[in-house]
């Protein structure tokens, strides 16, 4: 990795981090507030009966009150589940479903793990992110696991990063892995950018 795009992407991740610690716990129940209904939105927008989502830390914008709406609704929900070859597999997201934090301090669901591949099959991917740029390249928090994922995939549905509305910036620090995204979505907006690399 070019040493100063490494020292870019630490500093960014960084700041945000440190934002993220500063939002009390009001400003993240009226965040998790506006996802769900930003990402309700965008899921009929969409058509969507199978997404793929995350299980969101207490840190990151929330997406389970989205999450137990869209299985109220009968979506089919994959969540991730990390792998030591850096991809991810997926197990199905049940209303009642147990997590565990895995070692790097991320929720998972615990139950049948289905591999990689599994998330071919979905009508929109939700990630997380530390940042995307106004051109829809994201920032990642430095393990690769979804640009990976994004990068194998060879019919990729419409892909949105879960941001608060601070951590949409002018320029991400980026290389040649790094993966775009179809949009963004903040507690108050979703974004499709025009140039969609998909």
């Amino acid at each position: 990795m070019p040493e100063p795009v490494e020292h870019e992407k630490r500093a960014l991740r960084a700041e945000m981090r440190e934002r993220r610690q500063m939002l009390s716990a009001a400003q993240h129940e009226a965040a998790a507030e506006g996802i769900a209904r930003e990402l309700d939105a965008l899921v009929a927008e969409h058509g969507a009966t199978s997404i793929a989502c995350y299980l969101s830390a207490p840190s990151e914008p929330g997406t389970r009150r989205f999450l137990d709406g869209a299985l109220a609704r009968g979506l089919r929900v994959l969540l991730p589940v990390t792998r030591e070859d850096g991809l991810l597999d997926w197990a199905i997201a049940t209303p009642d479903g147990e997590e565990i934090e895995n070692e790097l301090g991320v929720p998972e669901p615990i139950g049948e793990v289905l591999g990689p591949i599994a998330v071919n099959d979905v009508d929109l991917l939700i990630i997380p992110a530390a940042a995307v740029d106004h051109e829809g390249w994201r920032l990642g928090w430095g393990r690769g696991y979804y640009d990976k994922t994004l990068g194998s995939m060879e019919n990729c549905p419409p892909v949105y990063a879960v941001i608060y509305d601070s951590e949409w910036v002018e320029r991400v620090p980026r290389e040649v892995h790094d993966q775009p995204v179809s949009g963004i979505v903040t507690p108050t907006r979703t974004h499709a950018f025009p140039r969609t690399r998909r």
